[in-house]
Order: C-alpha cells, then sequence, then structure tokens
C-alpha cells in the first residue's frame, strides 16, 4: 500500500522532472539547490543519453561489415576528438560568459557573447574541414591503420571531417542554451540530431556500405543545428539573437578566446592521449585488440554521457551562480552534484566489472575480439567512480571561466602520467594492450584526486569573465 507522504514524495519528483524538461525559465541563483541541480541534470542527462546510444547503435550496425570497418570507425572517431576539443573548448567559454551574464540578469550582454563564438567557431571549423577532406587516407595511415582500411575508409574519414562544422555549431550552441539555463531546448536538438541519426544509419548502410553510416552522422546533426537556430533566431527563449550581436566585437571575441583556448588545448591533451592509446593497441595487440577496445570505448561513452550531463549542470550553476555573487552557493552545488555523480557511476562500475562480456556479445561474435573487449571493458569501468568526481571538479571549474587550472591538470595527468605509463606496462613490461587500458583508470583516478584538491583551494572563486 502507498503512503500519502509516499504519494506526494512521487508526485513531487514527476512535477520536477516535468518541469526540466519543459524548459520553464528558471532562477537558478535562488532556491534548492537540489531541485536545481536536478532541473538542470535531468535534460542534460536525457540530451546526452541519447547521443550516447546512437553511438552504441551506429557500432552495432557498423560492426557487420566487419573489423576493418569497425577500426576505421575508431580511429576516424579518435581524430574527430581533435575537432570536438575545439567545439567542447568553444562551448565551454560560450556556457561561462553566458551564465555569468544571466546570472547579472544581463540577457543582451548573453546573446552578444554567444553570437561572437559563434564567428569563432565557423572559422576554427573551415580551417579543419579542409584539411580533413584532402588528407582522409594520410590521416588513417597515420594513425595505425593497414593499406585495407585506408582503402576502404577514406571516404568515411573524409565525410566525417568535412561535415565537422555541424559538429561544431551542434555543441557549441547547446553549450550557449546550457550556460543561459535552457538545457530542455539543448536536449531537444540533440535528440532530434540523435533520432535522425538512428533512424538513417542502418538505411544508409544497406545502400552505401560504411560511408552511409557517415552520411546518416552528418544530416542528423546538421538537422539538429538547423532546430537550434530557429529557436536562437525566432524563439521566445530567454536568448534571442539578431544582426547585431553578430557585428564583430574586439573585446568579446578576446574574453571568448582567452577562456576558449585553455579549454580547448585541456580537451586537446585528453583527446590527444587517447589517440595515442588507441594507436598502441593497434600496434600491441592487432586488428582484433583494435576492434574490441573500439566496442568497448563506444559502451564507456554510451555510460559515461550521463556524468557529463550532471558535469554540465555544476558548470551552470556554478556560473551563474558567481555572476550572482553568491559564492558559497556555486560551492555547495558543485559537492552535492559530485555526491549525486559518485553514486550514478558506481552502479555502472559494478555492470563493467561483472556483465561486460555480454555487453560486448551484443556486438560482435568474433571470439578474439570479444575478449579483448571484454577486458577492456572491465579494466575502464574499474575506475568509475572516480572518473564521475573528477567530471565534475573540471566542469566547475570550466564553469567559473578557469580553464587554466584543469588543462595543466590534463597536461600533467594525461601526458606526464597516462602515456608514459601505458608505454613503460604494455611494451616495457610486456602486458601488450592490457597496459594501456590499465593505464585508462590510473590516469582518471589522479585527476580526481588533484582535480579536488584544488577546488578546495577555492582560487576559482576569484576568476573574472
Amino acid at each position: 500500500m502507498i503512503t500519502k507522504d509516499r504519494r506526494l514524495t512521487l508526485s513531487y519528483i514527476f512535477s520536477v522532472i516535468k518541469q526540466s524538461l519543459n524548459g520553464e525559465q528558471q532562477d537558478y541563483t535562488q532556491g534548492s539547490i537540489r531541485k536545481a541541480i536536478f532541473l538542470l541534470a535531468i535534460p542534460m542527462i536525457l540530451e546526452l543519453s541519447l547521443e550516447s546510444v546512437f553511438a552504441v547503435v551506429d557500432m552495432f550496425f557498423v560492426s557487420k561489415l566487419g573489423q576493418n570497418a569497425i577500426t576505421t570507425v575508431g580511429l576516424t572517431e579518435s581524430v574527430i576528438t581533435i575537432v570536438y576539443s575545439i567545439a567542447i573548448g568553444l562551448s565551454t567559454a560560450a556556457t561561462a560568459m553566458v551564465a555569468r551574464r544571466i546570472g547579472e540578469k544581463n540577457p543582451e550582454a548573453a546573446a552578444h557573447a554567444g553570437a561572437q563564438s559563434m564567428l569563432i567557431a565557423l572559422l576554427a571549423t573551415l580551417l579543419v574541414s579542409i584539411a580533413g577532406m584532402v588528407y582522409a587516407g594520410e590521416i588513417l595511415a597515420l594513425m595505425g591503420a593497414n593499406e585495407e582500411v585506408v582503402r576502404d575508409g577514406a571516404i568515411f574519414t573524409r565525410i566525417m571531417l568535412g561535415g565537422s562544422v555541424a559538429i561544431m555549431l551542434l555543441f557549441l550552441i547547446n553549450g550557449i542554451f546550457r550556460g543561459a539555463g535552457d538545457a530542455a531546448m539543448a536536449m531537444k536538438s540533440l535528440w532530434i540530431a540523435s533520432i535522425i541519426n538512428i533512424i538513417l544509419c542502418p538505411l544508409l548502410i544497406h545502400f552505401f556500405g560504411l560511408k552511409g553510416a557517415a552520411i546518416a552522422t552528418v544530416i542528423g546533426r546538421s538537422t539538429g543545428v538547423l532546430y537550434q537556430c530557429y529557436h536562437l533566431f525566432k524563439g521566445s527563449g530567454i536568448l534571442k539573437f539578431y544582426r547585431h550581436h553578430f557585428k564583430l566585437n574586439p573585446g568579446i571575441t578576446k574574453s571568448i578566446v582567452a577562456i576558449a583556448w585553455p579549454a580547448t588545448f585541456q580537451f586537446i591533451i585528453a583527446s590527444g592521449s587517447w589517440i595515442i592509446l588507441t594507436r598502441l593497441v593497434a600496434e600491441t595487440g592487432g586488428t582484433a585488440a583494435s576492434a574490441g577496445y573500439q566496442i568497448a570505448f563506444r559502451n564507456f561513452v554510451f555510460f559515461i554521457l550521463p556524468a557529463w550531463g550532471l558535469s554540465n549542470a555544476a558548470a551552470t550553476l556554478v556560473g551563474q551562480n558567481l555572476g550572482a555573487g553568491q559564492i558559497q552557493r556555486a560551492e555547495r552545488s558543485v559537492l552535492l552534484t559530485a555526491r549525486y555523480n559518485a553514486i550514478l557511476m558506481s552502479f555502472v562500475m559494478v555492470l563493467f566489472l561483472f556483465f561486460s562480456a555480454p555487453i560486448v556479445a551484443v556486438f560482435t561474435q568474433d571470439v578474439e575480439v570479444a575478449r579483448y573487449g571484454t577486458q577492456a571493458l572491465q579494466i575502464i569501468g574499474s575506475g568509475f567512480i572516480f572518473y564521475a568526481v573528477g567530471m565534475v571538479m573540471i566542469q566547475a571549474f570550466n564553469g567559473a571561466g578557469d580553464t587554466r587550472t584543469p588543462t595543466v591538470i590534463n597536461f600533467v595527468c594525461f601526458w606526464l602520467f597516462q602515456v608514459p605509463l601505458a608505454y613503460l606496462l604494455a611494451l616495457g613490461l610486456d602486458m601488450d594492450s592490457t597496459g594501456a587500458f590499465i593505464a585508462i583508470p590510473a590516469a582518471e583516478s589522479l585527476i580526481a584526486c588533484v582535480a579536488w584538491y584544488y577546488f578546495k583551494k577555492g582560487n576559482w572563486k576569484q576568476v573574472k569573465v
């Protein structure tokens, strides 16, 4: 029998969920911190969860094309993480500046900052797209792909890198929405992109092979961008863009770049380390190890993106509350979010430790590929609680506009610790690909500890944006 108190609790929970998905304008600098976290986090988790569903669905259909196709997608995604790094770097700057201006109750300045960040993004993407389209085959070869993979996969890589403007704008504009506290709009745009991807992916793979997966991705993300732009220019949200916002403002663009370049390098450092580990796995374990690792990595992404949702909620709360002068509220928001994230990821850790084999079996029947994939998933999954805490701390710095501290942390923990450790274990101690797998949770655990230390020092509270 359901008691009255329980009915009231369930009613409250459903009302919060409904409120978060409706995208109603909220003041996150007042009221319950717990409610503010969930109002932001629920759409952010759903937003990134569907993106991660697509990543897994995409790998499911691509895996039917064989080891070469899996390897091509994995190697291309490793390179595209550089595009993601630039997009996330600019998105981080946009979120910090928009959130700070919204906290100051100045939506006009927030819109101006968002528009200026879009101009910078378009220029950066043009350079990346041209390089990717011209040198697609060479990029795959540089990543350690054999001649057969380069021959079959170059067109996939060319389409994906050529369409990187959609990746850039999708992430950037969602960062603008999140900074404004409109997490529901960010969720809807990524849902549209992902649903179209999921529908088109098997159809286009059937007709065009591997390149069909790339075409589906570009079409889906481009549609999401069109939806975002409609609401920025024609919508009724707190942010409304006009033509004059796109008139180049050197002062604002300088501020955006000052925040964005460390954030961009922050993610380039992290993604660069992943690229090196991807190549190390291919060199020491061959195509089977590489394919198994890519399956494990896609599943890792599937389960880690909801944690990113909670972390992004912390970034918005930090930025808006600092803008409103609510410093202690900003700190409490981060600590509470970190607790929730650790609880969520502890369940994922248990799942990966004990159920990796059946998870990997969904994607491949190749015994050797499955063996590598299961091992990678178990080892990587052992550090999920540390991933959860570290992600919240890093995003708290970013939300405050202190992008340099996490950049230094990433450089030390990834390049001075993870990469040398991976090579020591893989080659020095003859552990091969297993050594590379072990280096991942080791480095992420170190990041969590160091980030926690610097967060408690509190220098991020003094950053001006």
